[in-house]
């Protein structure tokens, strides 16, 4: 069996684009969970961009700065979980210190680590382990305490990957109460990749 190079995390100012910007960038990365258990890593392909005080949709919407949203305001490059129902779902800090924008990761493609993704989330299908925000994150162990973390540290970090051939662009997805927010075209995806959570 070949061995897959070691993993590298993107250096700190990688971050420092504009949050639409690094939206885009970020599709073909890597994204890479260390644990106990073992590695698991796929490749980011699909991202939503939420762009803080003015954005309805945005958990910092009104510059609101609360025990959840407080990582928000830190500089680019920082873990912000929170949960959702019974899911944990994992976004990159993208706005200036005091600026409040994430984007959160939609959907990866499994490139390391697989069976350890199935064995935590107990589906048949391969293209069920990572298409949605909330199976990526069971699927590579990223949980709430890895709130706050940097990406460009271990043990959960961005490494490079591939670039895209063509990424489209729509409206972000599960936001129907957020007035004309519900129709920017925030949400980014690599085309035609399987993992998609929705086309």
């Amino acid at each position: 069996m070949s061995e897959r190079p070691l993993l590298q995390p993107v250096a700190a100012p990688f971050f420092e684009k504009n949050t639409l910007e690094l939206a885009r960038t970020l599709l073909g990365c890597l994204l890479v969970k260390e644990t106990e258990e073992g590695v698991a890593a796929g490749f980011i392909v699909e991202t939503e961009a939420y762009m803080g005080a003015w954005d309805r949709a945005a958990h910092s919407y009104g510059n609101r700065r609360t025990k959840r949203t407080e990582v928000m305001f830190q500089s680019p490059g920082y873990v912000y979980t929170y949960q959702m129902h019974t899911h944990c779902l994992v976004n990159v800090v993208s706005g200036r210190e005091d600026i409040p924008e994430a984007i959160l990761i939609r959907a990866i493609e499994p490139y390391i680590g697989t069976g350890l993704m199935f064995a935590r989330r107990k589906v048949k299908e391969v293209k069920q382990l990572t298409n949605g925000p909330g199976k990526l994150t069971k699927a590579l162990g990223i949980t709430m305490k890895d709130y706050g973390r940097v990406f460009y540290e271990r043990p959960l970090f961005i490494a490079e990957g591939f670039k895209p051939e063509q990424i489209m662009t729509g409206p972000r997805i599960g936001i129907d109460n957020t007035g004309e927010a519900k129709h920017y075209p925030y949400r980014f995806w690599v085309k035609d990749n399987p993992f998609v959570s929705r086309r």
